[in-house]
């Protein structure tokens, strides 16, 4: 509706902008009528020699009712309509699909009612509502997408919920709009919205990229490379040499690292794949457990593509 604000791609974006518009509106008209009155009064009634007193004045009845009246019946008016549109964006509808996410530093999981996993990308179909059932592993984030509008705070020990119905198809960008780490700037998803045919055809998990494998004409170490930033390893696994939370992949492959259990494991292809699927088998000295299992989410390939891609980082 505003060219300033995000699209609007959901049932709840044009009620949410019809209330800030109209409170900004308000604003912006009240600011310019109380400025001209007070710059009006300090011309009119300015001091214009030393020998003037100041007047004694007792007060207007009339424009003391108008100027509570007025006001205390426009904020209960924009109370009552963002109750109602609140009480929308609490209130799904029973036939919303449900989609339960994962939120743990610093990535996205969803896991979806036909057994589908996929990170750091989200498919929903267009026109149709879903619910999202939110949980956190570890510390205070929170689910946001502007052209959605809707953004939801997700806890550890609790579980959070929000829905919408995304009413255009295309791919918009979700953030965590909750500070949680070092790596928070780069905890980033993808929302796909599909459309019914295609949004069918991904449901079956035929003929159609999932968020879950990229383009197989691609090299293997090209592949991995993708996978590096649309996983979300780059959160937690930098290329350059810099520590973060788990091991640089720059020479990773080949060298010899000591497990908090005091064995010594040469990095190769087996040791690659079994720390991307279970992680917590071995835990390299210095390094926390904080790795999430990839097991069941990414695919053989991918898997392979990214060894490929860390035996490229000399």
């Amino acid at each position: 509706m505003l060219s300033w604000l995000p699209e609007n791609a959901s049932n709840l974006a044009s009620g949410v902008d019809n209330v800030l518009l109209f409170v900004t509106v308000l604003s912006v008209f009240f600011f310019l009528l109380i400025s001209a009155f007070l710059i009006g009064f300090a011309i009119k009634y300015r001091r214009k020699t030393e020998h003037d007193e100041t007047p004694y004045i007792t007060g207007n009845e009339l424009i003391e009712v108008i100027w509570t009246v007025i006001p205390s019946v426009l904020l209960i008016f924009i109370f009552a309509w963002g109750y109602i549109e609140y009480r929308e964006m609490r209130t799904p509808p029973d036939n919303a699909v449900e989609v339960n996410v994962v939120a743990r530093q610093w990535l996205w999981q969803f896991d979806y009612y036909n057994g589908k996993k996929t990170i750091n990308e989200l498919y929903v179909q267009q026109g149709r509502p879903v619910r999202m059932v939110m949980r956190s592993e570890d510390v205070l984030h929170s689910f946001f997408v502007p052209d959605f509008r809707v953004k939801q705070d997700i806890l550890p020990g609790n579980y959070t919920q929000l829905w919408f119905t995304p009413t255009k198809a295309g791919t918009f960008e979700l953030f965590c709009a909750e500070y949680c780490g070092t790596s928070h700037s780069q905890m980033l998803a993808k929302v796909h919205v599909l459309g019914p045919e295609a949004y069918a055809i991904w449901e079956k998990g035929i003929g159609i990229d999932e968020g879950t494998s990229v383009a197989s004409t691609l090299p293997p170490a090209e592949q991995g490379a993708e996978l590096y930033t649309n996983r979300g390893c780059n959160a937690c696994h930098s290329i350059d040499g810099t520590a973060l939370i788990g091991p640089t992949f720059k020479g990773l492959f080949g060298i010899t690292e000591k497990m908090t259990n005091g064995k010594t494991i040469t990095v190769d292809e087996n040791y690659l794949r079994e720390s991307i699927l279970q992680p917590q088998a071995l835990i390299v000295e210095g390094y926390q457990p904080v790795m999430p299992a990839f097991e069941g989410i990414l695919s053989d390939e991918e898997v392979t593509a990214l060894i490929e891609y860390i035996k490229t980082l000399k």
